[in-house]
């Protein structure tokens, strides 16, 4: 894996403005929908996030649309349904180094930039 990578996907707004907010011409950019992301690259994001449910974008549409805000998974049921649907990733996921950051919220993409040595 390179040092610096990008899991989004291109149809997806927010990820654009934050792939350029870090300045996405220095990433490997990997678009989800039409590459989705290995299961190794997220059996490792498991272990440093805590959980494939850490992974998972609870507010994509088909996660209510199929009732799956129901009923309770386990670790393995989260797992494969990130994997099945690209929509199940929570994103981007930036990798910088040995670190990856996930989601969008402001404070996630701060510490990416600081990551880089971008403060703003």
């Amino acid at each position: 894996m390179s040092q610096k990578k990008i899991y989004h996907l291109s149809t997806c707004n927010t990820c654009q403005r934050i792939i350029n907010e870090l300045g996405g011409e220095e990433f490997e950019l990997q678009d989800i929908k039409k590459q989705p992301i290995e299961e190794e690259t997220l059996d490792h994001l498991a272990q440093e996030h805590g959980s494939y449910e850490a992974l998972f974008n609870k507010r994509a549409m088909k996660y209510r649309s199929l009732g799956l805000n129901k009923v309770e998974h386990t670790e393995q049921e989260w797992k494969k349904l990130i994997l099945e649907e690209y929509t199940f990733l929570k994103r981007p996921v930036v990798f910088i180094g040995d670190k990856s950051f996930m989601g969008n919220s402001k404070a996630t993409v701060s510490a990416a930039k600081e990551a880089l040595g971008k403060s703003h």
